[in-house]
């Protein structure tokens, strides 16, 4: 999808603030704790986004005409540099349904603290999680658990994607619930991500 942001014509006052450069970085968005409610905000700031389609399901729900059949997407996007957003689209069609899906995790985007928390590495590179982190979605509860380099993503191929396009290359897992479930385990893998801003002390882990 090309995106020219001559032709976007913002509609809130941050993507006013984007357009007219006086925002010019996505840092400042979360460290001034702005709302984000264009999906262009996303596209300036961070424009080398990549996407990846986790799952596609058909649905089915009823309505008074009878029933309805949808595409159900599930996407991830990242910059595979500590940036992260989860999305599901529905649509007749399977390419609307994951275009839906992709602005969605835009609009998701939240950043990522990596470093490397493992006592076996200690190289203080960014290429893990910096402590141990809990995410939850549905029946599905993920740890994150920071592993030394070379190790790579030890996680289902769902988590694996959505830890690759955050920028975290090595990383260990635990696991519980209905993983077979796309959309809770991407979801409690972003949400143990998005926990990597909140801090805590170990011994409360």
């Amino acid at each position: 999808m090309s995106f020219s942001i001559e032709e976007w014509i913002p509609r809130t006052e941050v993507g006013r603030m984007v357009k007219e450069g006086a925002i010019t970085s996505i840092e400042q968005i979360f460290e001034q704790n702005l709302p984000v409610m264009e999906v262009e905000i996303i596209d300036v700031l961070l424009p080398d986004l990549k996407h990846e389609v986790l799952n596609i399901n058909l649905v089915q729900r009823q309505t008074d005409a009878g029933e309805v059949s949808q595409f159900q997407a599930l996407v991830v996007v990242g910059n595979e540099d500590g940036y992260v957003g989860v999305g599901i689209g529905k649509a007749k069609q399977v390419r609307q349904a994951i275009e839906k899906a992709i602005t969605d995790a835009k609009l998701n985007i939240v950043p990522v603290r990596r470093g490397c928390g493992s006592w076996e590495c200690s190289c203080n590179e960014p290429h893990s999680v910096p402590f141990k982190v809990f995410g939850k979605s549905g029946s599905v509860e993920i740890w994150l658990l920071p592993a030394p380099k070379g190790v790579g993503l030890v996680a289902g191929d769902i988590a694996k994607a959505v830890l690759r396009l955050a920028g975290i290359r090595d990383v260990w897992t635990r696991t519980r619930g209905s993983t077979q479930t796309p959309v809770n385990f991407a979801k409690a893998t972003y949400n143990a991500l998005k926990s990597t801003y909140k801090f805590k002390h170990p011994m409360e882990w």
